[in-house]
């Protein structure tokens, strides 16, 4: 079960690919004070739910702009994987690498084996605010199905 509405988010840095290849640190607290973040985590690269989850998302990205909100994706695949992946499927959000699957751990959010490939992220959603505090938190029953997108944005909208 995922961390609950009302709680301190854990904080993190994380490795991210920029725009211009770069490798730089996508840090949650960076948005503490100034605009509330959508974490969106999944359990891998190049599988086809999380293809089409990341490039529905990336296509609606403006609504998340419009409600204020930064949105960050997190897996445990390398920001190297993630980058190429991103490019091939024209995903444009901010991708964040698990690979030491810490930051899904602290989320309460990392299952234990997936189909005998071992430990990943779950799909997960989160809607942290300005003031760092989970207003809205859900793990999706299984791997293969998506979270709650309308919640989410209502979850921001308030």
């Amino acid at each position: 079960m995922p961390i609950q509405v009302g709680s301190k988010a854990p904080d993190f840095s994380l490795k991210s690919k920029n725009a211009e290849g770069i490798v730089v640190d996508v840090k949650l607290s960076d948005n503490f004070g100034r605009r509330p973040t959508v974490l969106l985590f999944f359990p891998f690269a190049f599988t086809s739910v999380c293809t089409r989850e990341m490039c529905d998302t990336s296509g609606g990205l403006a609504e998340y702009e419009n409600l204020g909100a930064d949105v960050i994706a997190i897996s445990v695949d390398s920001p190297f994987a993630q980058d190429a992946w991103a490019r091939a499927n024209g995903i444009k959000l901010k991708l964040a690498s698990d690979l030491n699957k810490t930051v899904a751990a602290a989320y309460d959010v990392l299952l234990d084996d997936l189909n005998g490939i071992g430990s990943t992220a779950a799909r997960a959603a989160f809607v942290i605010g300005r003031d760092g505090i989970v207003k809205y938190a859900e793990q999706t029953a299984t791997p293969k199905e998506l979270p709650c997108f309308p919640a989410i944005k209502a979850a921001l909208a308030k």
